[in-house]
């Protein structure tokens, strides 16, 4: 699977710019941009990364977002470093003032499903958040990991967001991301 480690790190801008601008976070960022896929799935049917979701103890994370944010690859040259700041004192920061306009590799309904999810979650302290989302009730495709990590598939969140044919559909998405691997190595 190919992870736009870019467009992940932008996600994390908009809500940093949501956030007044210099920084959020980091258990918040994670929560928020996991709330972002799984918006985008229930109002559009794809999610807004290509990234794998696992269960944590702390709740549901972006796999592959978490691992940058955490500094675990080479944040140069993928476009992370364009516009995110290494991790320090559990923040995250922006690098310089970025705007929405900057952030090229988010659709009008990325944006859209990441406005719905501030709008309803920005508010929150990283632990309610935490606890929000920690919450079968809330995010019933999150299971104990007990004190690991475990895959969430995609088509159980598909099946729980009550999208018709989930396992079809998750084919598809699988599909599309396929067909965007082959646009991605032309390019290189």
């Amino acid at each position: 699977m190919t992870f736009n480690a870019r467009k992940s790190a932008q996600i994390i801008a908009f809500f940093i710019i949501k956030n007044g601008g210099t920084s959020i976070d980091v258990l918040k960022a994670v929560k928020l941009v996991y709330l972002g896929d799984r918006q985008s799935i229930e109002d559009f049917g794809f999610p807004i990364t290509d990234d794998s979701h696992v269960s944590m103890p702390h709740g549901p994370v972006n796999s592959k977002t978490y691992s940058h944010v955490n500094g675990e690859y080479d944040l140069d040259g993928c476009g992370w470093s364009d516009f995110l700041e290494g991790r320090a004192n559990y923040q995250i920061g922006a690098k310089g003032q970025i705007t929405v306009d900057d952030l090229d590799e988010l659709s009008d309904a990325d944006i859209q499903a990441l406005d719905k999810v501030w709008n309803k979650f920005g508010h929150m302290t990283k632990w309610q958040l935490r606890d929000w989302t920690h919450s079968r009730k809330n995010v019933p495709e999150w299971e104990d990991p007990r004190g690991s990590s475990s895959p969430i598939p995609l088509e159980r969140i598909l099946t729980l967001l009550q999208i018709e044919n989930a396992d079809e559909h998750a084919d598809l998405i699988e599909d599309h991301k396929y067909i965007d691997r082959i646009f991605e190595s032309l390019r290189e």
